[in-house]
């Protein structure tokens, strides 16, 4: 019985040791002058389109080639971000202007989201 658990309690870590490294693997290491950013991201856009921009049930993954910035340039980041935006490309619906937000914190995001791209092989 002892061997048993203590079978089990060495499989269970290893399989959480084996996901642990995976999502390390997966992280982008964000540079000091890009933090701001990903702060602003994670506090207004991320429950949308995920931690990741891999995008959630309430909103498109930021990493598509949509987003690439010959089809979406940043232009239309600051657009759907401030103005709101027409839904287009994916049935989530319309996106309403983003509460809270100023062009500064906006220029401060899409930075974010066009390094976080290249370092995902996007563009």
């Amino acid at each position: 019985m002892k061997t048993r658990k203590l079978l089990l309690t060495s499989v269970a870590l290893s399989v959480i040791t084996a996901a642990a490294t995976v999502s390390a693997a997966d992280e982008v290491e964000i540079p000091f002058e890009l933090a701001r950013g990903q702060l602003l991201f994670e506090k207004y856009c991320s429950g949308c389109h995920g931690l990741q921009l891999d995008g959630s049930d309430q909103g498109p993954p930021l990493i598509h080639p949509f987003y690439k910035p010959d089809h979406h340039g940043d232009k239309s980041f600051y657009r759907a971000v401030l103005q709101g935006v027409r839904q287009h490309h994916w049935n989530f619906g319309d996106m309403k202007p983003v509460e809270g937000m100023t062009p500064k914190k906006t220029e401060r995001v899409v930075s974010y989201i066009r390094y976080y791209q290249q370092q995902k092989k996007l563009y």
